[in-house]
């Protein structure tokens, strides 16, 4: 038998030979306390779901036991997702299968830092609503937004890049490292025609930063921001509109940096005063430059790199966020565009700009 732990601190019994030496298949008892059994397991048992998918021991659950019988470093994995996720219980957060999926993907990669210390990491808190890393790259891009004065954040959608740095941003401002936060995209077309849309060149170009504004009403008191707006402390801008300024005491964040040409990004990043700290997010995978022109975000990464005090974060489907299809969405791009052109048909080379000219091409 089991002795009973508190909550978060499951007692876990010596794994016993069950079978012949040859099969070396061991079974390990570990005994929750009652309080954290609903938590741990998850509405429906859900949690519970996602672990019996996700790890190669097999798990069984009796009132407050947890049995897991496999190969001894099958139920060693177990045992450490485990005693992660009711780690986080006994901390009072909330366990999802999404958590449960963070968790076993953070032991997999054999990484020293604890799950249960990456998930509780607190960012901003607004009436109820925590926003905080999820994964492990995530964790490490925060920490180098607190440690260095630029930051590139690169990756594939859904990764977090730009929401992460967003509240980086609000949590500055709040606790007054900087006395304001100015936000910017290259207005470029994806498609589409900016003399075409209706309305004045502010009206024409809104669609462009209507996802930082939406990131922004997450984070903060949306009667707030219009009166922050008024008076300077919030800037919400076009790329063009940063020409020939000195940004001082600022939280700067570059969106889709990917569709900067590499004039626009120096131009940019020697925009830097003192007191200030900059956040350049993209995909280099989501180029939209017309006429094939080199992505900015690209060149950065090339001619930066080894400079004292920058930053490149990057990120890949494993840190997306959202639905678990994004995850899988991206990947299967990957593989199609890096595959030869006889294995998948029709390839279109290129930024996205040069795969839609292809494709109208084609289609004539």
């Amino acid at each position: 038998m089991t002795a009973q732990g508190d909550i978060g601190d499951p007692t876990t019994t010596a794994p016993l030979d069950i079978e012949s030496p040859a099969a070396r298949t061991v079974r390990s008892g570990i005994e929750l306390a009652p309080e954290s059994v609903f938590g741990f397991l998850g509405s429906s048992d859900q949690n519970l779901r996602e672990l019996e998918g996700l790890l190669d021991a097999d798990v069984h659950v009796r009132g407050n036991v947890i049995t897991l019988t496999g190969k001894p470093a099958e139920v060693a994995m177990a045992e450490r997702v485990i005693e992660q996720l009711v780690a986080l219980t006994g901390r009072n957060r909330a366990i999802t299968p999404e958590t449960v999926r963070h968790t076993v993907s953070m032991l997999t990669e054999g990484s020293s830092e604890s799950p249960a210390e990456v998930l509780s990491l607190d960012i901003l808190s607004r009436r109820g609503k925590t926003i905080r890393p999820k994964t492990l790259n995530q964790k490490r891009y925060v920490d180098a937004i607190d440690t260095n004065t630029i930051v590139f954040g690169i990756g594939p959608a859904g990764t977090g890049k730009t929401y992460l740095a967003m509240a980086k941003a609000v949590q500055a401002l709040q606790t007054k490292q900087v006395n304001r936060i100015i936000l910017t995209r290259p207005a470029v077309e994806a498609g589409e025609r900016l003399g075409f849309l209706p309305g004045t060149l502010n009206e024409k170009i809104d669609p462009y930063l209507r996802p930082l504004y939406d990131a922004l009403h997450d984070m903060m008191d949306p009667e707030s921001i219009p009166k922050l707006m008024s008076a300077g402390v919030i800037e919400v801008a076009p790329l063009a509109y940063m020409r020939g300024r000195t940004l001082n005491d600022s939280f700067i964040i570059l969106d889709e940096a990917q569709n900067t040409t590499a004039e626009q990004m120096k131009m940019f990043l020697t925009r830097l005063g003192f007191g200030s700290k900059i956040v350049v997010t993209g995909d280099v995978t989501q180029v939209d430059l017309p006429n094939g022109a080199r992505s900015g975000l690209r060149a950065a990464t090339e001619i930066l790199p080894g400079i004292d005090d920058i930053h490149f974060a990057y990120l890949s489907s494993s840190d997306v966020v959202r639905h678990r299809l994004v995850s899988d969405i991206v990947d299967a791009y990957d593989r199609f565009e890096s595959e030869p052109r006889s294995q998948v048909g029709p390839h279109y080379p290129g930024n996205r700009a040069q795969r839609r000219a292809a494709s109208k091409s084609d289609r004539r």
